[in-house]
């Protein structure tokens, strides 16, 4: 500490810059990243270099902070940063320069707080500077990090309209990729197509593209994209491992191997760029989802020839296809396997295993798992809670289930998951345990948790079950009350409770209003209205509602129809 204090004493008083390669630099990064044993936290490690260089005299100039700041973001301080900045403005008198303010609107930003972040424009025009577009794309970033999709839009707007700054290939790059993230590809490509018209300053590059076409396979638009990427190589615009792995994983979750094997084999020979772990990783998990075990092994095989080590993405993909084909002794040997390939299993890895465990009916060792994963200091997050209590509650264990819900209500109280609830209630339900799941249901409003449509399914489901109609009203009223819609499956749930129960007048009216509000009838629902027609006699009102199936049956098999011959045509 001593060293540390001499060190830093004998560059700030020099009012060094605060270089990349400078001296205080390396121990600003030595000290606040390999010695955190020493400190209580890393930002009291910040605020002990803060205090020394705030009681130099005379102070450091703002560029020496600004570097300071800049470390302290860089490291994902960002509650720290924004301190700094107004301690730095507002007590220590140092005249902030537009790289300080920008700093601390980033820090907002990366705090999901772009509100506070706009606040500081107001300083930018008191101290007589001018926002840049480093600040606008800054402000983008966080709207767009906030998901506020039409507050970013209406900024974006107001920059080109009004020439708030220059734009430059990251701001459109920032649209682009928030619109795509957010499931508007169509608009960015709109943009894509202004960037083509635009100033050569501003015309799309590879990470451009890599975004539109990488939206586009996200929303399984493969053959627009493969388009866009021929577009592309037209345009003399290279694709890269970025481009290709985008294309591969597109075509691959569409089941389409040899176009993607086509994309593959163009990227390697035709290119000369060799896949990356991405690459095989998108490829073992395309091919795990379709249970193609075998040929994901041989992919793998492939992938350590071409010396690209498997990494965790790379085992859960195998892990979860052999637990979904109920191969849990396999899935298990992988998963010890893996320490041993230098690989650390996630949170993710111990999720989809406690899912295959209990699926396979082996809760005990599921248990353990549960347990082992905690004790090496892999906190659980909502799925593993979620896999932990529906495996007990599907293996008859829902007083198990009730213990670990109540344990969660003590220790992660601020973290608490109507979906919790609703698992238990269902699993209570299951066991014909109505009352409890009803006592759980009536208490969700002192913990703070509001039950949504999938809740109030649950216990609509448990008391239809059961033929307990009358208190089924009793929920729907409670569900009108809480403004909550019921959604399709509410009311074929009713709708099969009602004919089971011999309510064909009540059933048919639900019918008529779930016509009306554009829902329709499931398999589950059909099936027990032509049970009922052979078994009634053809009762009229049963009659009457198959009868007003078969239009919007006809319809269907016509526009089906339609589509083979207009695709025909095409």
């Amino acid at each position: 500490m001593k060293i540390k204090g001499f060190l830093l004493g004998h560059f700030l008083s020099s009012n060094s810059l605060f270089l990349t390669n400078s001296p205080l630099l390396f121990i600003f990064r030595h000290f606040y990243t390999d010695s955190v044993s020493n400190f209580n936290s890393r930002e009291k490690i910040a605020l002990s270099l803060y205090d020394d260089m705030s009681r130099t005299r005379p102070l450091p100039s703002v560029k020496t902070f600004n570097q300071l700041l800049s470390c302290v973001v860089n490291l994902k301080e960002y509650s720290s940063a924004i301190y700094l900045f107004k301690d730095i403005s507002c007590n220590l008198g140092i005249y902030v320069d537009e790289y300080t303010m920008n700093i601390a609107i980033n820090s907002y930003c990366l705090s999901n707080r772009a509100d506070f972040g706009f606040s500081i424009l107001g300083w930018f025009f008191k101290l007589g500077c001018v926002p840049d577009v480093i600040t606008f794309n800054t402000l983008l970033k966080g709207l767009f990090r906030e998901n506020k999709i039409n507050e970013a839009q209406k900024l974006f707007r107001k920059m080109v309209k009004e020439e708030l700054c220059e734009l430059s290939v990251v701001t459109y790059g920032t649209m682009i990729d928030g619109l795509c993230k957010a499931g508007n590809v169509a608009m960015a490509i709109e943009l894509l197509g202004v960037m083509e018209k635009g100033r050569m300053i501003c015309k799309p590059n590879t990470r451009i593209y890599n975004m539109v076409i990488d939206g586009l396979c996200k929303d399984r638009m493969i053959d627009y994209a493969l388009k866009l990427f021929v577009e592309m190589s037209e345009k003399g615009i290279p694709p890269d491992v970025i481009t290709y792995n985008a294309l591969i994983r597109g075509l691959c979750n569409l089941s389409r191997w040899s176009e993607a094997k086509m994309i593959l084999k163009k990227m390697i020979i035709g290119y000369k760029i060799y896949p990356n772990v991405i690459t095989f990783n998108s490829l073992v998990d395309a091919l795990c989802k379709e249970g193609l075990m075998d040929e994901a092994e041989d992919v793998i095989h492939t992938m350590k020839q071409q010396n690209v080590t498997p990494n965790v993405v790379t085992y859960n993909a195998l892990i979860d296809g052999y637990c979904k084909k109920k191969k849990i002794d396999v899935a298990m040997h992988l998963f010890r396997e893996m320490p041993r390939k230098g690989v650390e299993p996630n949170a993710a890895t111990y999720n989809t295993l406690l899912q295959g465990l209990f699926h396979c009916g082996r809760y005990s060792c599921a248990l353990k798992l549960f347990d082992e994963l905690q004790a090496i200091g892999i906190k659980p997050d909502f799925y593993t809670y979620c896999n932990v209590l529906d495996g007990l509650c599907r293996n008859g264990e829902v007083e198990r289930a009730l213990l670990l819900l109540n344990a969660l209500e003590c220790k992660e109280a601020e973290h608490l998951n109507i979906a919790y609830y609703t698992i238990v209630m269902d699993g209570l339900c299951e066991a014909k345990k109505l009352d409890s799941a009803l006592a759980i249901f009536s208490d969700l409003a002192s913990k703070g948790l509001q039950p949504d449509v999938v809740t109030y399914n649950i216990l609509i489901q448990g008391f239809c079950r059961n033929g307990l109609l009358e208190e089924v009203k009793d929920i729907i009223l409670k569900m009108e009350q809480a403004s909550v819609l019921p959604n399709e499956l509410t009311f074929n749930l009713i709708i099969q409770g009602n004919l089971k129960g011999g309510k064909y007048e009540d059933a048919a009216k639900l019918f008529e209003e779930m016509f009306a509000k554009g829902f329709s009838p499931n398999s589950f629902t059909l099936e027990l209205l032509l049970d009922l027609l052979e078994t009634t006699e053809q009762n009229p009102t049963i009659f009457k509602m198959i009868q007003k199936l078969v239009p919007n049956i006809l319809k269907q098999k016509l526009l089906s129809n339609e589509l083979v011959r207009r695709s025909s045509e095409g």
